[in-house]
């Protein structure tokens, strides 16, 4: 399969549809050519033709063995109910130092979400979108079409991240939307397992849902690159610590290690599929276990 275009170069475009389009186009060619009929479509029965119809349907074999036209009716697969749950905390501007270019955590989950929503509506699914941050939340109830997909990249384009991961008691109202029989996507860093993440995951996750948690990872944390003095910043708190590279790297690694161990094991006990996201990775792994999540759900 092709690579997708690196984010870096993707960065400097700044148009949001576009790059979501280019995106989802190429990975839909690539994935689903070899067994399109109309996505998720399947043949059921042909009917006669009725004035409006579309003229590319006629089956215009069938019209010259019986001189009348018929055109063929197809069955779609039911539809499926998406969410997009995106942390708007302000841990997710962390950006790689090693490739400051690029996006932040933020910025890849705006184009990710959108690229994600293209596949879906595209695909006739119904998507819903929820940001959470702080006391705000930004919502947009399930709907499908382009016009509908539209609505989202206004919101996207207008969201800024900020402050920490809200309580649960500010997301009542949310999660009780969200519990009900559809597939859920929640995007984070994961930064911390903090009491209102365990909760706001268990509640979604025993909704009869299928859960699927993606952790976005820069280059930074992965190989800590660092070498010197190095001082680290809380973009939530803000409080700052100042260490030797060399001395911090080992201890670093095996945190980062034990974090997304503890992070597993959590996920798992609530049934919840746990995919890692490298944002300075082209999309192509995450846009693929977005299709094998939607497929799960069809079955």
């Amino acid at each position: 399969m092709e690579r997708f275009i690196d984010p870096r170069t993707l960065a400097r475009v700044k148009d949001l549809p576009l790059i979501a389009k280019t995106v989802a186009d190429g990975f839909l060619h690539g994935h689903q050519q070899s067994h399109q009929r109309g996505v998720g479509i399947e043949f059921s029965q042909y009917r006669q033709y009725e004035p409006g119809d579309p003229l590319s349907r006629i089956d215009w074999k069938l019209f010259a063995r019986s001189d009348r036209y018929f055109v063929r009716e197809a069955e779609r697969e039911s539809e499926i109910t998406m969410w997009f749950v995106l942390d708007a905390s302000a841990s997710m501007q962390q950006v790689s130092d090693v490739m400051p270019d690029s996006w932040n955590k933020f910025e890849y989950a705006q184009h990710l979400v959108a690229t994600l929503a293209y596949i879906g509506q595209k695909q006739g699914d119904n998507i819903g979108f929820l940001a959470v941050a702080g006391e705000r939340q930004v919502l947009l109830p399930p709907g499908s079409g382009e016009r509908h997909w539209h609505r989202l990249l206004k919101l996207l384009i207008n969201l800024q991240s900020a402050d920490s991961f809200p309580e649960i008691a500010w997301m009542k109202s949310a999660i009780n939307r969200l519990q009900k029989n559809c597939l859920v996507f929640l995007i984070s860093d994961f930064y911390q397992l903090s009491n209102e993440i365990d909760e706001f995951v268990s509640q979604v996750a025993a909704g009869h849902n299928e859960v699927v948690a993606l952790q976005l990872q820069c280059e930074d944390e992965k190989s800590f690159p660092f070498k010197g003095a190095i001082r680290f910043e809380d973009l939530e708190t803000k409080e700052q610590v100042l260490v030797s590279a060399s001395s911090a790297r080992d201890v670093w690694l095996k945190a980062v290690h034990q974090h997304h161990q503890q992070l597993l094991a959590f996920m798992r006990q609530r049934q919840v599929s746990l995919r890692t996201v490298n944002i300075n990775q082209p999309m192509d792994q995450a846009l693929h276990d977005f299709l094998i999540s939607r497929q799960k759900v069809r079955r």
